[in-house]
């Protein structure tokens, strides 16, 4: 898988569900350079990331390039701190045609929930 995001995170594990959707589990990498400047002590996950990390992931399962056309429903519920709260699970809802992608995304750590949003993509 390539990747923008360079060493930032992991893919583990993932698995598809009968549904059609795809459960993955990623473990962010505390030392990336990201988190010495946002920010300096107090690490926070840049909400920018976790929406390239869903494209990524998106990207790999359904094996085309994607190119974001619409977010909407972004609600980050929590703080994803590297340092406490590296493993992530991400359950991606995907539905696709000919030209489009759209993405249904529920972001957690243990029971915490923090990111929901939906998106769509244009097929490259």
């Amino acid at each position: 898988m390539q990747t923008i995001l360079t060493d930032f995170y992991t893919l583990q594990s993932y698995e598809k569900a009968d549904s059609g959707s795809f459960s993955a589990n990623i473990l962010l990498n505390r030392d990336h350079d990201i988190f010495k400047g946002h920010f300096p002590g107090n690490p926070v996950t840049p909400g920018v990331c976790m929406m390239q990390i869903i494209k990524e992931l998106a990207e790999e399962f359904i094996g085309r390039k994607l190119f974001l056309k619409t977010a909407s429903n972004v609600k980050f519920m929590a703080i994803i701190n590297p340092f406490e709260t590296p493993e992530l699970t991400m359950i991606l809802d995907i539905a696709e045609n000919e030209t489009e992608v759209k993405v249904k995304n529920v972001t957690s750590f243990g029971e915490t929930i923090a990111l929901k949003m939906s998106v769509n993509y244009t097929k490259i």
